[in-house]
Formats: structure tokens, sequence, C-alpha cells
């Protein structure tokens, strides 16, 4: 058990705190201190009180991101309430067996989300609050909470008549093995499952990351992931929010252009993404330039091309805001030749490793340490890691891990929580892969997504993908199985394309010809037969990673 009481956390981090600014709303500009959220907690642990929840009752919330939607998270579980967030790019189905199988009792909801739900489809639900100023959207069994948020100003008075200092601070007295956190996550095949994460659980992800040296007190963040995914929540709320750094959130579809801006305004100390963020930049902003002929002849010579490889450093440094300690990746495998070429240039990143199910960290090492190809070291004093194979150091096995992170188990769903759990205790990750002898991880795939060969060699097709991508005109790919031969679909990049002036009726020979280089680059067993091209961009998950399981039959 993590000595660090979760709650106690932020109940000291809030009275000491007080004056520092904590959240803003960057497309807004709306800007609110540590003392300011506090207050805004009180006010809605007043609405608890009215609506009569009890200590474990489910609180749900759903929205984009923003500072309203971090002070309802923080505001249930201090409250002694189970959070749960839902992903806002569920579809209305899913949200609706969310709300009735997580048995939440209130919604906190933006208006765009609320129009597209039911509310005879919502049974459990008592009264629903607008995210965007908290008014009652709407409410059963005449409870009169609309009246509550009303009267909210004479309420506080009353409760607090000198008004509301640090020293009224004073959150639930719960234990760390209670769950706080109830994390659906986006699954592949019918409903989503509910990951029952404890107090321990998050408060081993916050108390390791503040062992890291990596955010410290008045730090700034650039909060441009869904916070209701479990990386982003962690590392880009939670531990800002017990360290006292000041987090903004974007409140926008994360384009380049504006992220640029973003990280440009903001100049945050850390920065945690997806992969698909830097190998965008890397495919469109450094290759077209590493592809210039001046340039390749100049890097073949051995003076110039540290001088190269320091000008993109430097310049990449400077777009992400020229503050960071470091860039930590994370939420999917990375393109590997992205990885190798940020390793050359020294660019300071690192690929960290974790899942819903550990709330969410796995493994992590500091960019100093940081080997292309691995994910970390596991975490030490937290977690443990096995390989389910005879030689773990050679021979690819399912990542087995257990300890401080690993959540309680799924809720409502034994069947699940005894699959996913060995008989002896240990997390199964569905992850395949190695360690070294110094612990770090090394991913293949995914056990789920593994192709059985002809003659029993196991495919991994993310590492196909990952050299497929790399080649002219590639935006994205998917390799699937069919009748025993490997087809992979390919979602064209039109705009290189049309930059080129090659006609869109030369696609299938340019296509050919990737597939006859890709092959080159393949065991035999691992050949791909055909591309085929796909119309649209491949649909994601909040992690930016494909559904790939949308796609094995197409």
């Amino acid at each position: 058990m993590v000595k660090e009481n979760f709650i106690k956390i932020y109940e000291s981090s809030f009275k000491g705190n007080w004056d520092l600014p904590a959240l803003t709303d960057y497309s807004k500009n709306n800007s609110y201190t540590f003392g300011d959220v506090a207050d805004r907690i009180a006010r809605i642990h007043i609405l608890f009180e009215e609506a009569k929840i009890q200590k474990g009752d489910k609180i749900a919330l759903i929205g984009k991101d923003s500072a309203h939607w971090c002070m309802v998270y923080m505001a249930a579980v201090t409250y002694g309430a189970v959070i749960v967030p839902i992903l806002q790019d569920f579809n209305p189905n899913d949200v609706h067996h969310i709300l009735n199988h997580s048995e939440s009792i209130l919604l906190f909801v933006t208006p765009r989300i609320w129009d597209t739900l039911e509310e005879e489809k919502m049974r459990g639900i008592r009264a629903v609050f607008s995210l965007s100023d908290f008014h009652c959207i709407h409410e059963r069994g005449g409870r009169k909470l609309g009246e509550v948020v009303r009267d909210m100003d004479y309420r506080m008075l009353a409760k607090y008549p000198s008004g509301f200092t640090a020293e009224d601070i004073q959150y639930v007295e719960t234990g760390n093995d209670e769950v706080v956190l109830l994390n659906y996550t986006s699954g592949t095949t019918g409903f989503s499952k509910g990951v029952m994460l404890t107090g321990n659980n998050l408060a081993g992800n916050v108390t390791y990351a503040q062992t890291l040296d990596l955010m410290y007190r008045g730090d700034h963040v650039l909060c441009f992931l869904p916070l209701a995914h479990a990386y982003s929540c962690a590392f880009n709320f939670l531990v800002p929010m017990a360290v006292g750094a000041h987090v903004y959130l974007l409140g926008k579809v994360p384009s380049p252009k504006i992220l640029l801006q973003a990280f440009a305004d903001v100049k945050p100390n850390l920065i945690l993404t997806v992969p698909l963020i830097l190998e965008k930049i890397y495919k469109k902003t450094i290759l077209p330039k590493l592809n210039k002929r001046a340039l390749k002849f100049a890097l073949n010579i051995p003076i110039l091309d540290n001088r190269i490889y320091t000008k993109i450093r430097k310049g990449l440094i400077e777009a992400l805001g020229g503050r960071f300690r470091e860039v930590i990746v994370g939420g999917a495998a990375m393109n590997q030749e992205v990885v190798d070429f940020l390793y050359k240039i020294k660019f300071p990143f690192t690929v960290g490793y974790g899942m819903t199910e550990c709330g969410p960290l796995i493994s992590y090492t500091n960019n100093r340490y940081f080997v292309p190809g691995s994910c970390g070291h596991i975490l030490k004093g937290i977690m443990e890691v096995r390989i389910d194979s005879e030689d773990p150091l050679n021979t690819v096995g399912e990542i087995q891990v257990r300890g401080e992170n690993v959540m309680k188990g799924y809720y409502k769903n034994e069947g699940a929580t005894e699959n996913v759990f060995t008989e002896d205790g240990w997390l199964r990750t569905g992850d395949l892969g190695t360690i070294d002898k110094e612990q770090r991880i090394f991913i293949r795939g995914r056990s789920k997504t593994m192709i059985l060969g002809a003659s029993g060699q196991n495919i991994y097709p993310e590492e196909i993908e990952s050299k497929l991508n790399n080649q002219s005109f590639i935006l994205e790919s998917v390799v699937v199985e069919r009748n025993g031969k490997l087809v992979a679909l390919v979602y064209p990049d039109y705009d290189a394309l049309d930059n080129s002036g090659i006609s869109h009726a030369d696609l299938p020979n340019v296509m050919e010809q990737n597939r006859i280089e890709l092959n080159k680059m393949l065991a035999s067993y691992e050949s791909v037969s055909a591309i085929q091209l796909y119309p649209t961009e491949f649909e994601k998950t909040p992690k930016k990673s494909i559904k790939r399981y949308l796609y094995s039959n197409y």
C-alpha cells in the first residue's frame, strides 16, 4: 500500500498552493487559482449534500477538457464519491449503457453532448448539470436541485460566514483501498468494461511521478489529450494538481497549427503526447528537408552531419515552446524510424508504457537513459513484470505485471476480471514482448493482433505497418490476413501526391512499387501480397491508435 493518502495529497496541495494559478481554459483565457478551484469544489460539495450523495455513489462526467471538467472530477473524489469520466467520442448508445451499468446518480455534461442523449434511457440519473455553467439541465422527482445551484452564493455564505479560506478545506477521510475512479475502456467488441481504480492505484502513479524531477511547483503544462483517458488524466491533471503546477487546457482539436501556437504561448515545462503528433511533425516537416538533394549530400560528410542534426533538434525544441525538460510519448506504439531519428539528433524524448488497468503507468525511463525500441524500466518499488516465455530475455511472451498500480478489477464483471488475472495474481496485459537484464520492457505487438504464419511464425502487423508508413505517399496503414496471405490497407497521403504532380490514376503503380520495396525489408513469411487503397482515414481510439478490428473483414 502506498503510504500517501490519495485524497490528502490534494487537501494539502490546495492549502499550500492557494494563490498559485491552477487551471486555464486556453481557448477562452479563463484562469483559476488553486484557491478558486477549492472554492468551486466546496460549492459542488454543497450540491452533492443536497442531492443526498453518499460515499461510493457514482458521479458521471462527459465533455471536452475544461477547468469545470477538472473541478467536477476533483469534487467527486474529495467528497468520497466515485468519478465516472466518459470519453466524449463514445456514441450515445455506449454512453447510455455506461451510465446505467455504472449506476451513476448525477451527470455533468456539455450541452452539445446532452442534446444527443435520451433521458428515458438513463434510468438511475437523478439530475443532469451543464459543464458550461453548472446550471441544472434535467432532474427527476422534484428534487429542486436547480434552485440549489441558483442559491449557491447564499448557501456558501451561510456555511462559511467569514468567507471560504484555505483553513476550511477538509476532505473526506477514506482509505487508499477504496475505489475512487471507474474508467470505462474503449474496448474492441461489445460494450466497454469499467476499470475499478482505487486511491492506492492513483497515488502510486502520482507519488512515483513526483520522484522523477520532471514537474515542479509553478511549472506550465499544456493538456491537449483527452482527460477522460487514464494517461492524460494522471499526468496532465492529477500530478500537476499535486505539485502545484499550472495546467492549460487546450479545449480545441489539436491540429498541428493550433498546437504549435499553443506551445509558443504556454511554453510547457513537460510535454505528454501520443506517437501520432511526433510522427506527423517528422513526416510533414522534417522528412521533406532530409530528402532534399543538397541536405542528403551534406549528411554524408561527418563534419557537417552533427551540425545539421543540432540545427534540426534546436528548431524542433523551439517549435514546442523551447522550455520543456522532456517529451514523454505513450498511449500507442511509435514508428521505429521516427524513434531512431529523434534519438540520433539527441532530442529529449522517451517512450513509456501503461494501460488503463494500471491507472496507467507500468514502465518509464528518463530520456537520458532511454534505449530505442524499449518503453522504459518497470517502475522500481511500485510494479513488477514477468514475461510468459521460457526465455524472457530473447523469446517473446505475454507481458504480465503486478504491483501498487494494478486495478481492483472490472466493475460488475467477475468473468472478465478472472480472465485478465493469472491464477497467481498477475495482470495479463495482452501485449507481447521481452525484457532485458536492466528490466527494460520491449513490446513486439498485441497478442490479439498477432498473426500466425503458415509455418507457425509469429507475425506482428504493427512492425510491418511501421515500415510501410515510411514509404512514399502513405499516410497510414493496417495489415490484415486474407486467405492465408497478408494484405495492407493503405490510406494515401493525397496532399503529398498533389504537391508532387503525380496523378491519382498512377496510385496503384506507386503502391505496387512501395510493396516491392517493403518486402525487401521483411522476412519471407512477412511478405505483403497486395496493397489495397482505403478511401478515408482509419477510425481511431482517443489514444489515436487505429481500431484495427473494424478492418479485419474489409
